[in-house]
């Protein structure tokens, strides 16, 4: 069931945003302001294994953009993933083809999106990880 934007309510939640440019994550934080999640963000793919492993709040769900500096999406999923494998953990990137999609999920993202990020497919989307992460 695709429900419309308006009626997420994800208050209680936290979600990392991993996104070194700032207009890509000054438009998903946003995204998600009327949703009352908490967010936090990592500039990169080192930051967020950080966050993840110092933080002692529970993060529901990841967004992790592909090319970073000092640490890409790949390798900071898969360092993630080691340390808490139930963590959902989305890639963002501006590569759509299926081989970009393969290659994100055998490197340990749970799903993929393609930029330009599309609010209500992006919102499917985590509604249904965090369904599945319940």
């Amino acid at each position: 069931m695709n429900l419309q934007t308006e009626d997420f309510d994800w208050q209680g939640r936290v979600f990392l945003i991993t996104e070194d440019e700032e207009v890509n994550f000054f438009y998903l934080k946003t995204l998600f302001k009327k949703t009352s999640a908490q967010i936090l963000r990592a500039k990169n793919g080192q930051e967020a294994v950080d966050i993840i492993s110092t933080n002692h709040q529970k993060i529901d769900l990841i967004l992790m953009d592909i090319n970073m500096p000092v640490m890409n999406g790949y390798e900071a999923t898969k360092i993630i993933k080691s340390i808490h494998p139930d963590i959902p953990i989305v890639a963002q990137t501006a590569y759509s083809h299926s081989e970009d999609r393969e290659k994100c999920l055998n490197a340990g993202f749970n799903d993929f999106i393609a930029k330009p990020i599309r609010k209500v497919i992006l919102f499917n989307l985590v509604n249904g990880l965090l369904a599945d992460n319940s």
